[in-house]
């Protein structure tokens, strides 16, 4: 696949006539948007605006099934959540006819239980997370209620699907607290971290018991021997993986690391998509910056900061990763980060540097390693646009 960087587009008479096109597509997507005025017009904030706009283009006029108004829903009505929480996030207003049409594809997944997901779906906690995130931007950028009953009882819903003492699991279980995808197989840091994400999104949730109780499965999920963890994993824990997460804390741990999965010492690999999950649901749950937990998932941020690849995963969820990435770092409040050499990044220049090299001609985004559906290119843009957006928060400059 051919990745292509807006502004390095050569003045050829080619050249021009494709920056153009790029242009005038990326124009009109931005058809009843409500955009805010532009930062300074640094070089990294021309190419963020550009980049951004071929994305928004990319879903509108090829993403979406112009039919029910859903994307990709083939593999989960999530990507459609995903997408236009993407598009809304980056200024599509909520009275363009697609994102109305987007929004009442999801509506039409309201289950009578509550929950937002396909029928038959094993992946209930994750459609039903994303699709609560959604609508609340949407209630937010609509300014008023419409869909505040939804998000009630797909909260309601989520709470009952929560490992707890109704399925038997008391606070010394390493179940407890935690999200799975619905099937209750078991739970898992990454659909924990989605639950957090939903609860914020309902104001009303602020410290809510649910949130505790998600707190305590993700402290059990991370490379740290504290009073919050007492797994067997996290007390041989190597200095290398110690503050980052694993996939899940249940029975002996479960990591997703690649190679080999335990430490000479015995312990489990940390990897970083999941070490900014946890990183975010700690923030987001009002766990305070001095805590032991957040510090050392910094610490262990600082020792692997890389954006080639997804430490300890490779290139494998690799766009899920800038997307966490993203979040996590906003939410700690912090522009830049010390590496373990000295070295300190703008989290934010780097980011967008590395996603408009990484954007296809057509404005959209796909992860040649495809596990996780990060073939689909609608899903792999919802990501890299949700994670842009973030990187709008302040006035960013070229170091």
């Amino acid at each position: 696949m051919i990745h292509r960087n807006p502004l390095t587009v050569g003045f050829t008479n080619t050249g021009i006539l494709v920056f153009c096109f790029v242009l005038l597509v990326a124009g009109s997507a931005f058809d009843s948007m409500a955009q805010t005025p532009p930062v300074a017009g640094t070089e990294v904030n021309v190419e963020l605006d550009q980049t951004v706009a071929k994305g928004v283009a990319y879903l509108l006029h090829q993403g979406q099934n112009r039919q029910d108004g859903s994307f990709s829903k083939q593999l989960s009505p999530a990507v459609t959540s995903m997408c236009t929480s993407a598009l809304i996030r980056n200024g599509v207003s909520v009275e363009h006819p697609q994102i109305k049409q987007a929004l009442a594809f999801i509506k039409s997944m309201v289950q009578p239980d509550g929950g937002i997901y396909a029928p038959g779906s094993n992946l209930r906690n994750y459609e039903t997370s994303v699709g609560i995130m959604c609508l609340g931007q949407a209630n937010d950028a609509f300014g008023d209620s419409r869909y505040d009953q939804i998000i009630a009882d797909a909260t309601r819903f989520l709470k009952g699907i929560q490992w707890d003492q109704e399925e038997g699991h008391q606070p010394a279980s390493r179940h407890y607290g935690g999200q799975g995808y619905g099937s209750h197989k078991r739970p898992d840091a990454s659909n924990t971290s989605f639950f957090l994400d939903a609860l914020k999104e309902v104001k009303t949730e602020s410290n809510s018991v649910a949130i505790a109780k998600a707190v305590t499965f993700m402290s059990r999920c991370q490379n740290l021997p504290t009073p919050h963890n007492d797994a067997e994993f996290a007390q041989v824990v190597s200095a290398d993986d110690r503050g980052g997460f694993i996939y899940s804390a249940v029975g002996k741990g479960e990591t997703k690391a690649e190679s080999t999965s335990e430490t000479p010492v015995g312990g489990l690999r940390s990897y970083a998509s999941m070490t900014y999950a946890g990183l975010k649901s700690f923030l987001y749950a009002g766990i305070d910056k001095d805590d032991i937990r957040v510090k050392a998932a910094m610490d262990w941020i600082s020792r692997h900061y890389d954006l080639q690849s997804n430490p300890g995963v490779g290139q494998q969820g690799l766009f899920y990763y800038y997307h966490v990435f993203a979040k996590a770092l906003d939410a700690y409040q912090q522009p830049t980060i010390k590496t373990a050499n000295g070295e300190e990044h703008d989290w934010r220049v780097d980011l967008v540097k590395v996603l408009a090299e990484k954007q296809s001609a057509d404005g959209s985004w796909t992860n040649p390693q495809d596990r996780w559906y990060e073939g689909d290119p609608n899903l792999v843009t919802s990501y890299s646009l949700l994670a842009l957006s973030y990187c709008k928060q302040q006035e960013l400059s070229r170091k």
